[in-house]
Formats: C-alpha cells, structure tokens, sequence
C-alpha cells in the first residue's frame, strides 16, 4: 500500500466512492478503510433491499386488486423466502458490480479492511496500525436509532436492516413510526400478507411532509388495511415468548397492541461512536454528527466529513454529491461550496410522495405571501386510464413574483414526476413557464402541468392537451 495516501477515507459507502473517484481523477493516491460490508448502507441495507421488497410485495397485490373490468387473477403460490433470497442475490450482485469491480478501475485507489480510530495527533489506527495521510475524509454514514421506551431494549426488536433478513413473514408486524423507512415496510409487509400496525408520535405520518399528502396518505394506507394511528405515545414494551405487547396513550386512554415482530423505525444517527474524534478536536452534535461548513471542513484541519455522518439530508444522492465536493476541497483546494437549496425527496409508498422546496405551513411561517394550487389525480387522463387516481399534486408559489417555491406531489411513481419541479425551482421558474410548457401525454409527469395551470384556470374547463 502507499505508505502516506493523498486523502485517507474512513467508510466504503456512496460518498466514500464518489470521494474516491473524484480524488483519482485529480492525480490522488487514495486509501480507503472499511471494517463491514463494502458499499455502506444503500446497496446493502437500504435502497436497493428495500425497493426490491417493495416492488415485490406491489407486484403481489396488482395481481390481487383488479382494477380492470374483465382483468381477473389470483397468487397460485406466494413463497416470501424465496423473495428474500431473490433481494439477497441483487445485493450481492450490485455491491460486486458497483462497488468491488468499480475499485479495480481506479488503481490509485486501495482498500484496506479494519477498525478505524482517529488518534489525537491527527494519524489514524487501524487495527493498531497506524496511517497517515495529506487529508482525512470521515465518511462513515449512520445506523437505525430507537429511542428509550422503557421494556424496548429488554424485549429485542427489529430495525429496518433486520426485518429484510427474516425467512418467515410475520404474522402480525408493530412499527414503531410513521416516516418513510416505516411507512414503505409497512406497506410492504402488509401487501405480503402481514397483519400491520404504525403507531407515531406526531399529528400525521410523514412529519415533515405538507399536511394535505400526508393526510391523504394515510387515508389511503388504512383503506388497504393497515392500522395507523397517529398522536399516539408508546408507554412501554413488553415480551412474552414470541408475543409483544407494546402499551400505547392516545389522550387519557392506555391500550395494548399486540404482534409477533416489532420493528423500530424511529429513525438514524451517524456513525461517530468510538471514532476518537472528540480527542483528535472534531467537534460532534448533539446527536452524534460530525459538524462541517459549507465546503465540508471539520473543526480540525486537514479533516473532511461527507454523507449520513454529518446528519440530514440522509439521501444517498446527497452523499455522493457531497463526497465528491469533499474530494475536490480536500485535494484540488477548490473551495466548492455544498449547495442543497433544491433536494428533492421521494418516500417509495404507493402512491409515492415526492417533494421539495417549502410546503405551505413553512412559506407561510418564512414570511411569504404564497398563493396554492392543489390538483387532484382524478384530473389527470393517464391517472384516470389507469384507472388510479389516488393522489393530488400541491404547489406552493411566492404570490409576489410567481416563482415556484414548493412543489409536493402524492400520486404512483411521484419520484419521478419531481425532477421537474427540482428543474424549475432552480431555474427560478414562474408557476405560467411552468403551465406553459409541453408534457409527454399520457404520462403522470402532465399533473404537475395542470397543477400550474390551476393557480388561473379550472382544468375542469379544459380538454385533453389544452393549454
């Protein structure tokens, strides 16, 4: 190995890679350390896992919905071991595929296997081996949190990264919050044949959501048979053999809800324990994240942190970008700047909620004068040939200039409807540039045109294509 690498790297996940890289291609020699599977959490316990169960579990339930007339089917047979295997297959291809064979294409980029520890001096142990090098990037992303309910720790329970290992299915599944990671499981392992309760602490599932998605969501989550409640507090949890019972207050009223598994989705906190950055002067917050500025510099010099480590936005994309805007400070000494003034977020439900920007509650507390329009998918013909029209697209708009300042969509593969706003946000777009430009029809991607179109006209006046 290089003996005193360029850029160090503490973590093998998106943002180490796209750190790696970006750092190869300015002529650095790169070290990267790694103690688990190589690839971090999105090809190994997050995205690519969780889709793969998602797409399963909708494919199980198109078979049984019969939207169409005429259309009749049935599940022969449903093995869910079989689809666990199937997911395991497709993680250990992509972690191959797009990790292992992507290092052999960069031979200025080593990996080395171990426990990393930052030491005072600045140099870093890995397993009592000690490196040093020009920089240090921490990237060693985060790992699911539970909060202390009294009984939880006694009793075990699953987190998202658990429950996707389990051969058997549950008979009857508790989850504990209501965000994306628990909401697309729930859906999931009901649609697979569990028995599904979501218990959340806030006012609506999806807490950081607009009120309207989040609210019709969840109507159309107890409409296929999940039992969400919300505004509740978990009291306690307690286990008998392989029945829980987890104690819940909703106002003056105390009940038990009882399942086989319990999964604890309350959320993630970075990997930062046991590090030594405390000692070697990287400052922490409170919740465990590594603190940076805008060009991702540490409190110590020479010391980088990019990706879930550094706390939220915990998406992958984010990761990435910001591991390659920490390679190019940290090496090029660009002085690039972390801009996240437009990240869109997709929870993979069906429908699926996209959004970005500000929803109305927060333009409203920011000081503008907004002006809303909300367009329902029963207006939209692809929706209504599809015969689903479950969902609504809301826009929030800066009543003053006309620019698009929030855009919030609840409709099936709302993800990839969203880019467009993300486009016109950045652009700076008025809500009429917006309605005035031309969609592919029949796609879903029109809603977010008539959405635009609403905030001067009734689309109910209108026929199909017209502007």
């Amino acid at each position: 190995m290089t003996s005193t690498p360029d850029l160090l790297i503490i973590g093998s996940g998106s943002a180490s890679f796209a750190a790696a890289i970006r750092a190869s291609e300015l002529g650095a020699t790169v070290r990267m350390i790694e103690r688990g599977a190589l690839g971090g959490t999105c090809v190994n316990v997050g995205c690519i896992p969780s889709k793969a169960l998602i797409r399963a579990a909708a494919a199980k339930h198109a078979i049984e919905r019969r939207d169409f007339d005429g259309v009749r089917g049935a599940i022969a047979s449903f093995d869910f071991a079989a689809v666990i295997a199937q997911k395991d297959q497709l993680v250990g291809a992509l972690r191959q595929g797009k990790y292992a064979d992507v290092l052999a294409a960069y031979p200025s980029v080593e990996l080395a296997r171990g426990d990393a520890r930052v030491l005072p001096d600045g140099a870093v142990a890995v397993d009592g081996e000690v490196m040093r090098a020009g920089r240090v990037l921490i990237a060693t992303g985060a790992h699911p949190w539970a909060p202390p309910i009294p009984g939880l720790e006694e009793s075990g329970y699953l987190t998202s990264t658990s429950l996707m290992t389990l051969r058997a299915l549950p008979r009857r599944l508790i989850v504990i919050g209501a965000g994306a990671i628990g909401l697309e499981l729930a859906q999931a392992f009901q649609r697979f044949g569990s028995t599904v309760t979501v218990l959340e602490a806030t006012a609506q599932v999806l807490p950081m959501e607009d009120v309207d998605i989040a609210t019709a969501l969840a109507g159309y989550l107890r409409d296929e048979g999940i039992d969400v409640r919300v505004g509740v507090e978990v009291v306690k949890v307690e286990r008998e053999g392989d029945r829980y019972r987890v104690l819940i207050r909703h106002g003056a009223q105390t009940i038990a809800v009882e399942g086989d598994q319990l999964l604890v989705a309350t959320g993630r906190r970075p990997n930062t324990a046991g590090l030594g950055l405390d000692a070697a002067g990287v400052e922490l917050g409170s919740r465990g994240e590594v603190r940076v500025d805008d060009q991702l510099r540490t409190t110590r010099a020479g010391y980088f942190a990019a990706g879930d480590v550094v706390g939220e936005p915990a998406f992958v994309y984010v990761a990435a970008y910001a591991g390659r805007v920490a390679a190019e400070n940290a090496i090029g000494e660009l002085g690039v700047r972390l801009d996240l003034s437009v990240v869109p977020r997709v929870t993979f439900t069906d429908p699926a909620v996209a959004s970005l920007g500000m929803t109305e509650r927060q333009a409203r507390d920011a000081g503008y004068r907004v002006e809303v329009a909300s367009l329902p998918m029963e207006y939209v013909p692809r929706a209504l040939a599809a015969r689903d029209t479950r969902g609504l697209v809301k826009l929030v708009a800066d009543a003053e200039s006309k620019r698009l300042i929030g855009a919030h969509i609840l409709a099936p593969e709302a993800g990839d409807i969203i880019q467009s706003a993300a486009l016109a946000i950045r652009a700076g777009l008025t809500t009429e540039q917006l309605a005035s430009m031309m969609y592919p029809y029949l796609t879903n991607a029109e809603a977010l045109k008539l959405a635009a179109q609403t905030f001067e006209k009734s689309v109910k006046t209108l026929s199909c294509c017209a502007s």
